[in-house]
């Protein structure tokens, strides 16, 4: 880099960057499209880089420009089976507008992030390519950099920026950030901003459109690697034996190989073990379970220095298997890390010494008791954390065709000890964690969850979901362990006694009371008033489901003894007038909590109803199927029929069709207990005719006319219904002014709902049809009625948009004009122009005149299916879409 660093540009040239842009890139490790041309490096310098990485060493950038500039002797890069469909579906993405992914799924060990980083070395030229290193707390400050590297030069000078991302769970919310960036700075992009490239490690990846690499070779991939091995063997002789990284891959990961390289480790012992060897358990103990994780040398040797060898290096010391070991830095200014050689090591190691007696659980206490003093660096303190807490994803066994994913009851790590040594030693492990790490709440929060879920002793269970607790008091999630200790002892306790069971159901009732207050006065991070209040980007509504399971099982306990129960709970007697009858007077004491119980179990199902049929996961699953079946029980336990429920009943059992059924059953529960048994006197007094029925949509309509103009204290939905009423259907004039209408829907739902949906997806509630009057309004569910039929998994199309594809749906809905300019939608109606938000962001990078459908959120309107206004005729490129 002569002249200094360059980025390349659209039109494959150069632009230089000065030392100021590339100081300013604290997150990003920016690959610039002339990485190291015209440097002369020392030959030990580059000799050393090759070795280490063919030892097992991570790739670094110096790593492909050597492997290129040796290319005419031979020794280039081996490129997997993926490397091409990788890059092909990068370059394809240029054609895609705003911001794409494309995803490498790989097994750890098989050399992803090798191919992910080569990938990027080949495109440097084309794209500007970039590593996501720096920390994704501060995402605007991420999302800044990112566009300060899409614009590099000058803003005639944009260029997409490739990124590689390792965590694909920040992937959305990066993505939004980075359009807000964009839109504030009022950049126009002429071609995609940014492609993300998602590097995702994973142990068991499944087949899809991704590339996917497995820890497997084709026979062309081991023809290309013995090639190599061959070159290798010339260059380097009998340093090659210890290149484990490339052979293990050469041998197709044969075990063999892996049991031959560690046959130094095979006559280790359980007592008298040497500090080396000591150090070679935690390494492979944390590189097995924590795939990327390290210790600093200087850990390592402050370790070792106890047996008096200052003077000899780490290699030296860890004689005779230091060859398993890697040594390595990053870059010039960071400390050196120390590894396993590669993961099948690690893994083969820790199986090793766990059958010499060297157990897993006793390496683990003696690495957190030896390593983990205070001050604990916070990337060590999340290896740590990871490999005790993390809980892993597994795929349903016990459905056929399952495609259900959960989590894991505990760590990989956890379960392991739990299989090989006993639940004890499990909870030794996360006893000495707890004790270590002082201040941290997720240690004894695991612990409190092993000992109610594997050991059933929910009195140790309380004391250390209470310390975790005290641990971080704020925290809503951390709360939640309690109340499910409380419920999962109420539910496996056997005692019958009435009272046993009110105490117990009353334990979990406070501690998830506790838990949804906690949830309440959580901000997210979006919200700008922070100060002392805890901010997290999910709301918790497992305080609320949590109560609800609770009152479940209490009815189902105390019904199933005596049936008067059901007449206290559902208060349609007091208790105090049926103590004779339920058999024990001292029962009084729980009589709040009785009363208490209907009223509470309404407004948390009505909730929870809102909140799944508002919004969803932004994950592509949806929300598991027993939270809405276990509120809906619950409901109908204690609440049973109300007049509203009765009235959707009325309507569904009538002659009406499904549109105008789903729009009165919408406008119902907005109404008054006494606005709703007015309507419920008349409906009994109508003869079931046509007429009637006409009647009776007009009554629910003028009852809601009556309520316009709406108040800033009237709820989102009758903003939002008022909307969809008053909209025109030909775009003419209206009655009122629908900007004005739409602004008062976001502050209801800003003031309303804002906190509990962050996060999520929200989704279409109604959306503007070609009918008249209330046929004019259609619901989601009619729309979803024409898929279920002819679709499987269909609940991913609000996403998409596949579902507007659909001839049935195109016959229901109007299409409206509008413009895409500053990154909004805009329509006129009225002469008003009102502005909107598209569910599919990426299509309003590009200002042109279009048409869409018009949906409803429970926010306000949003445009969905945007093309540009010729599309009927000739839809074009993506990127004019």
């Amino acid at each position: 880099m002569a002249n200094g660093p360059a980025l390349s540009t659209a039109n494959n040239e150069e632009v230089y960057v000065g030392s100021e842009f590339r100081d300013s890139c604290t997150m990003l490790d920016v690959l610039h499209a002339n990485q190291f041309e015209g440097e002369i490096f020392d030959p030990a310098l580059t000799g050393k880089t090759e070795e280490n990485f063919y030892r097992g060493a991570p790739p670094q950038w110096l790593n492909f420009y050597i492997s290129e500039q040796a290319e005419l002797h031979g020794t280039a890069f081996i490129k997997r089976d993926g490397h091409e469909k990788l890059r092909e579906q990068i370059k394809k993405k240029r054609s895609f507008p705003g911001i794409s992914t494309v995803k490498l799924t790989h097994q750890p060990g098989c050399g992803g992030t090798t191919m992910a980083m080569q990938v990027m070395w080949d495109l440097r030229k084309t794209f500007r390519c970039a590593v996501l290193t720096g920390s994704t707390s501060d995402m605007a400050k991420v999302a800044m950099e990112v566009v300060q590297l899409f614009t590099a030069g000058s803003r005639n000078n944009q260029n997409t920026v490739l990124l590689l991302v390792v965590d694909e769970k920040i992937l959305e919310d990066l993505q939004s950030s980075i359009m807000m960036t964009v839109a504030e700075q009022k950049i126009v992009t002429c071609m995609p901003a940014v492609i993300f490239l998602s590097c995702v490690r994973n142990n068991a990846p499944q087949q899809s459109d991704h590339v996917v690499l497995k820890n497997t070779l084709s026979d062309n991939e081991k023809e290309t690697f013995d090639k190599k091995k061959e070159e290798l063997q010339k260059r380097y002789k009998d340093k090659c034996e210890q290149f484990h990284g490339f052979n293990i891959m050469q041998s197709n990961f044969s075990q063999d190989y892996v049991r031959e390289a560690c046959a130094a480790l095979e006559n280790s012992k359980k007592t008298n073990k040497p500090l080396k060897t000591q150090l070679a358990a935690f390494l492979s103990l944390l590189n097995d379970y924590v795939p990327g994780s390290y210790l600093l040398e200087s850990q390592c040797l402050d370790f070792l220095r106890h047996e008096d060898y200052d003077d000899l290096s780490l290699e030296d010391q860890m004689q005779p298997f230091s060859h398993l070991i890697i040594t390595f830095q990053e870059d010039g200014r960071a400390e050196k890390k120390v590894c396993m050689a590669h993961t099948m090591i690690a893994q083969y190691c820790t199986e090793l010494l766990a059958k010499a007696g060297v157990t897993r659980s006793d390496t683990t206490r003696n690495f957190v008791n030896t390593f983990c003093r205070d001050p604990i660096p916070l990337w060590l303190l999340g290896f740590v954390k990871d490999m005790l807490t993390k809980r892993e994803m597994k795929k349903e066994v016990d459905q056929v065709n399952s495609t259900d994913i959960k989590q894991k009851r505990f760590s990989r790590l956890i379960l392991d000890i739990e299989m090989m040594e006993g639940k004890e030693q499990c909870a030794t492990v996360l006893k000495v964690a707890s004790n270590t790490f002082g201040q941290n709440p997720f240690f004894p929060q695991a612990l409190a969850r092993f000992y109610y879920i594997e050991l059933n002793d929910y009195n140790r269970a309380e004391m250390w979901a209470q310390r975790a607790i005290e641990r971080d008091p704020q925290n809503s999630f951390v709360a939640d362990t309690l109340g499910q200790v409380h419920k999962n002892h109420l539910m496996n306790n056997e005692v019958s006694e009435p009272r046993d069971i009110l105490r117990l159901a009353k334990k979990a009732i406070k501690a998830f009371e506790d838990e949804e207050k906690l949830a309440e006065d959580e901000d997210g991070p979006d919200m700008k008033k922070h100060g002392n209040i805890k901010v997290s980007p999910f709301y918790n509504f497992r305080g609320q489901f949590g109560y609800l399971q609770v009152c479940n099982t209490l009815y189902y306990k105390l019904v199933s003894q005596n049936e008067t129960w059901e007449e206290v709970l559902t208060k349609n007697v007091s208790m105090g007038s049926v103590l004779e009858l339920l058999g024990d007077n001292k029962l009084q004491r729980f009589n709040d909590l009785i009363v208490s119980l209907r009223d509470d179990i309404e407004k948390k199902c009505m909730f929870l109803e809102k909140f799944q049929t508002y919004s969803k996961p932004k994950t592509e699953k949806d929300d598991p199927e027993y939270i809405s079946k276990h509120t809906s029980e619950c409901y109908q336990k204690y609440v049973g029929n109300t007049t509203a429920k009765q009235l959707i009943q009325m309507f569904q059992e009538g002659n009406l069709d499904d549109q105008s059924v789903e729009v009165l059953s919408f406008l119902v529960k907005q109404y008054t207990q006494s606005e709703l048994k007015d309507i419920s006197t008349r409906c009994r007094e109508m003869c079931p005719s046509a007429d009637s029925e006409t009647a009776l949509v007009n009554n629910i309509l003028t009852l809601f006319e009556r309520k316009m103009p709406l108040s800033d204290t009237d709820p989102p939905e009758l903003h939002m219904f008022s909307l969809l009423w008053y909209w025109a259907g030909n775009q003419g004039q209206c009655d009122y002014d629908l900007s004005e209408l739409t602004q008062q829907m976001y502050k209801s739902y800003e003031n309303t709902y804002k906190k509990y949906f962050r996060n999520r997806y929200l989704l279409p509630v109604f959306f503007i049809g070609k009918g008249e009057g209330v046929k004019r309004i259609v619901h989601r569910s009619v729309i979803e009625k024409h898929l279920k039929a002819i679709e499987a998994d269909w609940s991913k199309n609000w996403k998409k948009e596949e579902i507007f594809r659909n001839p049935d749906v195109q016959e229901l809905l109007l299409r409206l004009d509008g413009e895409v300019r500053n990154y909004k939608v805009y329509t006129r109606v009225g002469g008003k122009e009102i502005e909107m938000d598209a569910n599919v962001r990426n299509k309003i990078w590009k200002p042109r005149s279009v048409t869409f459908y018009l949906g409803f959120t429970i926010r306000g309107p949003v445009a969905f299916d945007i093309h540009r206004k010729t599309a009927d005729t000739d839809r074009g490129s993506l990127w004019d879409q």
